[in-house]
């Protein structure tokens, strides 16, 4: 289907009309583009060779004719006879005042006026016709485009008293209001294409600044989100590095305290080491291959859930410690980003536990739903000197500032503490309550 087909689509056929095409696609339309944008630049550059060609081309369309010997050409005789003629020194002197400040109309546009209206009132104070006279026009029109919009109607209300005389100079030969309309109609057409460009250039230069603003607006977004996955991918590797690395440290340290005792016990660690180590292995190749792009990514896992907190604790149950799971409620229903959440957080207190209690502790672990709520709870027996510390290290804050961050996620909290009897207690509970845009609850 062509273009213009998919564009009236729904609409009645008739025939194309040549000029329903885009303007802008026009080649006039592009070239005439290109050199303005030609002239701007050039202008940004030289702003001062725009005002002298300015002045250079009214001097050639508007001056020159008038210091050509021959005036027969330069109206009606009754209309000649109501000015009067200076000689060539005096007409170039008057159309020099009149063009010369056309240089500043636009680094002083109500100077360039008052300079300009000055000439203007001295030439017809002497009954002098000049077709430079168009400065006039040309000054109001810079003061319109240029200047401060308050003086604007003084600007207007003195080119208004400057042009009535001379509607009552040729009222003579032409009616005084019929002089009069056409010079008040030329001073509208100059104010109101110099209030149209500039309403124009004020638009163009809101879309700029709103189009700078929106980049600005869209790489601060990026670098948010860049630094919002940088603290994602960090919480993961915490928590896959932290609780490999502190299985296989305790069952090092157990194999090499079984290895004169009980070989046998010693070749069994060794084995659970190779097991953490390859898991770790493997997840770790999973975060990564997150990041990598979709045409390399490798067939990716699914992320751990609440169905593999079981092989979770029979892990950390072969590190040493007895751990206790028990469950509740109906978890396998859950959402997968829950169930993620639940996982890092019994996984980030299973590693503390192991760090700071060590092998020879009991843990009980908790989870269970409950309404719209999802409850989890983590609690050792604590030993030596982890049942004196009321905080964790200081090198375990990253873990516990974690598992915040990921309860927040689901308007949830973690509240960490010791025991009466020496151990120690994490809590932290998730909300269930289904987003009001999702009805199945998944954000």
């Amino acid at each position: 289907m062509r273009s213009d087909d998919r564009a009236g689509a729904g609409a009645m056929p008739g025939p194309a009309l040549p000029w329903a095409a885009p303007l802008p696609a026009h080649p006039l339309v592009t070239q005439l583009t290109r050199l303005g944008q030609r002239v701007r630049q050039a202008d940004r550059r030289n702003p001062w060779i725009l005002d002298l060609a300015i002045v250079v081309a009214l001097f050639l369309m508007f001056c020159l004719p008038d210091l050509l010997p021959h005036h027969e050409d330069r109206g009606p005789e009754e209309l000649l006879l109501t000015f009067s003629h200076l000689p060539a020194a005096g007409t170039v002197t008057l159309q020099a005042g009149l063009l010369l400040p056309l240089l500043w109309r636009r680094r002083a546009p109500s100077a360039a006026l008052a300079v300009t209206a000055v000439a203007f009132l001295a030439q017809w104070s002497l009954g002098v016709f000049l077709r430079a006279d168009v400065a006039l026009l040309v000054a109001l029109y810079s003061v319109t485009l240029h200047g401060r919009l308050r003086r604007l109607p003084w600007a207007c209300a003195a080119g208004i008293a400057l042009l009535i005389p001379v509607a009552a100079r040729v009222s003579g030969v032409v009616s005084f209001w019929e002089a009069l309309f056409f010079l008040l109609t030329a001073v509208t057409a100059a104010v109101a294409l110099g209030l149209a460009v500039r309403i124009r250039r004020a638009q163009l230069a809101s879309l700029r600044d709103r189009t700078a603003r929106l980049e600005r607006e869209r790489d601060q977004r990026s670098r948010l989100a860049a630094a919002t996955e940088r603290v994602r991918v960090a919480r993961e590797m915490h928590d896959i590095v932290g609780h490999n690395l502190s299985v296989i440290i305790t069952l090092a340290d157990g194999g090499a305290y079984a290895a004169e005792l009980s070989p046998e016990r010693s070749k069994q660690a060794l084995q659970l080491v190779g097991d953490a180590g390859r898991q770790a292995l493997g997840e770790l190749r999973r975060m990564l291959g997150v990041l990598r792009e979709k045409a390399d990514a490798p067939e990716l896992d699914p992320q751990p859930g609440i169905a593999d907190l079981d092989a979770l604790c029979a892990r950390i149950r072969a590190a040493g410690p007895e751990v206790v799971y028990r469950s509740g409620g109906e978890l396998d229903t859950l959402d997968r980003g829950v169930q993620l959440m639940a996982y890092r957080i019994v996984q980030e207190a299973l590693t503390n536990t192991l760090n700071h209690a060590g092998p020879h502790t009991r843990i009980d672990v908790l989870v269970a739903a409950e309404g719209l709520e999802l409850r989890i709870r983590v609690r050792d027996s604590g030993r030596g000197a982890r049942a004196t510390q009321l905080e964790p290290p200081a090198e375990e804050g990253h873990g516990l500032a974690g598992m915040r961050e990921r309860a927040a996620l689901y308007g949830g909290t973690v509240a960490a503490g010791p025991t009466p009897d020496g151990g120690w207690t994490v809590q932290a509970i998730l909300d269930l309550t289904p987003l009001p845009d999702s009805p199945d609850g998944a954000s």
